[in-house]
């Protein structure tokens, strides 16, 4: 069975996420801080009315904080009920994976990134991080509740 994913990039990093889970990809606009929060939210940003967490992915996958600017995009995501957008540096395009071409990430240790991976895929000559969602904003419902 194949799979769609959007594919963009943190840095050098190529990473994808499950198409059906993007709601929309918009233009950086600043977010609102929110206090005692980890350093990988943020802040939330209105969208349409909602209040939109936003989550800086390059630091939540142990990376680096993201110091946006015009040229950041943020990918909307929808978790169950909840939306939650993720900074991202640029998105690429649209790849189908067939069946089998999505591996397990290999056991290298301590490597925090790879806990909130589906697995790695090899999509033009690069390898490509397909990420866990779920496993990814784990604790996020505490988040949108401070938002609220």
């Amino acid at each position: 069975m194949s799979r769609q994913i959007i594919t963009f990039r943190i840095g050098e990093q190529y990473l994808g996420v499950d198409i059906m889970a993007i709601r929309e990809i918009r233009a950086w606009s600043p977010t609102t801080r929110l206090p005692h929060v980890p350093d990988y939210v943020h802040g939330v940003v209105n969208l349409r009315g909602s209040v939109l967490p936003v989550f800086d992915l390059s630091a939540r996958l142990g990376w680096g904080i993201t110091d946006p600017t015009a040229r950041h995009v943020i990918i909307v995501v929808q978790l169950g009920n909840q939306l939650q957008g993720l900074i991202v540096d640029a998105v690429n395009d649209i790849v189908t994976l067939g069946e089998g071409a999505l591996q397990p990430p290999p056991n290298v240790g301590d490597d925090e990134a790879a806990d909130f991976l589906d697995g790695l895929a090899s999509v033009d000559d690069r390898m490509v991080m397909v990420l866990s969602l779920a496993r990814l904003t784990d604790g996020a419902d505490d988040i949108e509740a401070l938002a609220a």
